[in-house]
């Protein structure tokens, strides 16, 4: 089963590093986050990934023309205002009856085997990884002057969000029209609405890499790895 990993994005939330590199090359410790994200597939034994490239795709395309691992890799430029659904259908030609996908930008523990699992299970046309957002801040709530509520940072306050990680049936074309079609938006709001659209609940670690503080969070995580 192939792996796409969108990495055809400005970044331009962390443009501190992207004027120079695109988003996905960018290095977490030792390593670009987008080679950590194959690693993780990898531990799984999916080798053979697609890389949808667009803003600086030459470098990306550049870095692997190296050899890693025992992977197949093709880079495939996808566009560089294309939207993550026209980026997917550009792929169509590619992909079998059933492919994974995520972002180039966000790192997880997701286990894939039980991701995919669940997705047969349901029968779904899409599967998500429903992941709760890393705390930025505390929980308050005032009932007129006084705090009625008050908890530091946690997890549990938050509500649960698109983790990526997804698994998805050929059938997803059919809701993509073209190159500015939102994958969030356009096809799996379609999706939903058919009731074909699954959230496979992560506990585990996600970390995505949308700022600055992101990347420091996940540096600190990642220091000796």
């Amino acid at each position: 089963m192939k792996v796409v990993i969108l990495a055809g994005g400005r970044g331009t939330r962390i443009s501190e590093h992207t004027k120079l590199l695109p988003k996905p090359l960018i290095k977490i410790g030792k390593y670009p986050i987008i080679l950590r994200i194959m690693m993780h597939y990898s531990k799984f034994g999916f080798n053979d990934f697609i890389i949808a490239t667009g803003y600086k795709g030459n470098l990306v395309e550049n870095f692997f023309k190296r050899k890693f691992f025992n992977w197949n890799v093709s880079c495939i430029y996808t566009g560089l205002n294309t939207m993550t659904g026209g980026r997917i259908k550009k792929l169509k030609n590619f992909l079998g009856e059933r492919f994974l996908l995520t972002y180039g930008d966000g790192l997880s523990d997701v286990n894939i085997k039980k991701l995919i699992d669940f997705h047969i299970k349901n029968k779904n046309i899409a599967t998500l990884t429903a992941v709760r957002p890393p705390a930025r801040f505390g929980g308050l709530k005032i009932l007129k002057s006084k705090v009625t509520y008050f908890k530091e940072k946690s997890k549990l306050d938050e509500g649960w969000i698109n983790g990526g990680f997804f698994v998805f049936e050929r059938k997803i074309f059919r809701f993509i029209k073209n190159d500015k079609s939102i994958l969030e938006r356009n096809t799996l709001e379609n999706i939903c609405n058919l009731n074909k659209l699954g959230a496979f609940r992560h506990y585990g670690f996600w970390q995505c890499m949308d700022t600055l503080r992101d990347k420091e969070v996940l540096d600190k995580m990642f220091k000796y790895k």
